[in-house]
């Protein structure tokens, strides 16, 4: 077995509020990546169809306003329902390149009543193959005005040999108990999505990695007052509050032993490969190693709820 492999982080923007454009965008990024030998794309938080940042710059919380209601019916329109196979392109080109995805989106699932939204953060394995749908546990903020509350049904990681992969979706990366689940899984090689700005990332990135003693990759998004689609039913009004970025990307990648691999890349989209070496994780797991030889089980042990939830039973 090789002990390295390439990996892939996409920090882009969406096409804002359209699912199908934006999926476009996604997949021509996975081509170029895995014609660099890639074996993982990563893609930031909520970009399919896009992050909601109307929410702070047009008074999302005002009440039962036509307004706002007219606005969350587009983007409910333009999540994410994947039984109804919106994904079926992108699984296909993860076969045929054979490459692994993580995708951040907004997923409006049938097993919810297919109307309220979810931030999900989807991996596609290298057959193509949807292995996990993990449903942000707690959205931030203002996003609790537009995401439902997800489940531990996505907590899981994946053989990407030689490392096992896992990832949690922007703040849930500050929860520590969310983190330990994934450490507990043997997880080595760490992901991080965000919808995109350089001080979410360029502190805790290399403390999760000296946490872990995992490679951690932050990948975030982008969104520029260029980047609002001048078609949209609010086009004017978010054009005339948006005068500066929104999000500025910051992705980036840490070693096991919290060092910069990729330090924060900003205002910029692009596609950064790299090979990470599996050695590096087994050198600093001699000292610390958070879920063998430095964990008391018999002292301290986690219970962790991975039953999908649902109205029936």
């Amino acid at each position: 077995m090789k002990d390295s492999i390439k990996v892939a982080i996409a920090q882009i923007a969406p096409i804002w509020l359209s699912r199908e454009k934006t999926l476009e965008k996604v997949m021509t990024f996975v081509t170029k990546a895995a014609d660099q030998d890639a074996k993982l794309i990563v893609f930031g938080e909520a970009l399919v169809p896009g992050y909601p940042f109307w929410l702070e710059q047009l008074n999302g919380a005002a009440f039962n306003s036509s307004f706002q209601k007219e606005i969350h019916a587009l983007y409910s329109q333009q999540a994410i329902n994947i039984e109804e196979g919106q994904l079926d392109s992108l699984c296909e080109l993860a076969k045929e390149k054979e490459i692994s995805v993580y995708l951040g989106t907004i997923e409006r699932p049938s097993d919810r009543g297919g109307h309220s939204l979810y931030c999900s953060m989807i991996f596609i394995d290298h057959e193509g193959k949807i292995k996990s749908i993990h449903r942000k546990l707690m959205p931030t903020y203002e996003e609790r005005l537009s995401w439902s509350i997800g489940d531990g049904h996505g907590l899981i990681t994946h053989k990407l040999p030689p490392f096992t992969v896992g990832g949690l979706n922007c703040w849930e990366n500050w929860m520590p108990l969310a983190r330990a689940a994934m450490y507990a899984q043997g997880e080595d090689l760490h992901v991080s999505i965000w919808p995109g700005n350089k001080r979410n990332t360029e502190k805790l990135i290399p403390v999760i990695a000296q946490e872990s003693r995992s490679y951690v990759m932050g990948v975030s998004g982008i969104f520029r007052p260029m980047d609002i689609p001048g078609d949209l039913p609010f086009s004017e009004e978010m054009q005339k509050v948006t005068q500066s970025t929104l999000a500025d990307g910051g992705s980036c990648l840490a070693a096991p032993d919290g060092s910069w691999v990729i330090e924060p890349v900003v205002n910029k989209e692009d596609l950064i490969v790299v090979e990470i070496n599996h050695k590096r994780v087994r050198e600093e797991r001699q000292n610390f190693d958070p879920s063998g030889h430095y964990a008391r089980p018999d002292v301290l042990s986690l219970s962790v709820n991975r039953e999908r939830q649902s109205v029936l039973k």
